[in-house]
């Protein structure tokens, strides 16, 4: 018979995952974005916000990325928190388009809707994140 953690040991667990991808994700937009705004690639959250939150959006998931498979993640959950970091445009970029919100809301609601995203993902698997010994 299988032993499994007692429950508020894996809520703990859940929680660190968490953390750490909160951590991954700002690290890769940090470092990625340094690097890129050095080399003269990065973009105008002005001028042309669609490409600068690509970008970083892109950024985070590389820091993300790293750290899951680090921590043994496979492809699908990998991939499933990367997708957190672009699915908040699908709505904003029309609203974009249509002139309702300007560069700055676009990158403001995006960051806000992440949090949640790349929640409701682990809970999808919440028995992988909260069964990390890491």
């Amino acid at each position: 018979m299988k032993q499994t953690a007692p429950t508020g040991r894996r809520w703990g667990r859940f929680a660190r995952h968490y953390a750490e991808m909160v951590i991954a994700m700002f690290a890769g937009m940090f470092v990625l974005g340094l690097l890129l705004s050095a080399a003269g690639l990065g973009f105008s959250h002005d001028r042309q916000p669609e490409l600068a939150y690509l970008l970083m959006a892109f950024d985070m998931s590389v820091g993300m990325a790293a750290w899951m498979r680090y921590r043994g993640h496979g492809w699908a959950p990998t991939l499933e928190m990367c997708a957190a970091m672009f699915v908040p445009v699908v709505p904003l970029f029309p609203l974009l388009w249509l002139g309702l919100i300007d560069g700055g809301a676009l990158m403001a609601i995006a960051h806000v809707a992440m949090f949640p995203l790349m929640l409701a993902a682990m809970l999808r698997r919440r028995d992988e994140y909260a069964g990390c010994a890491g």
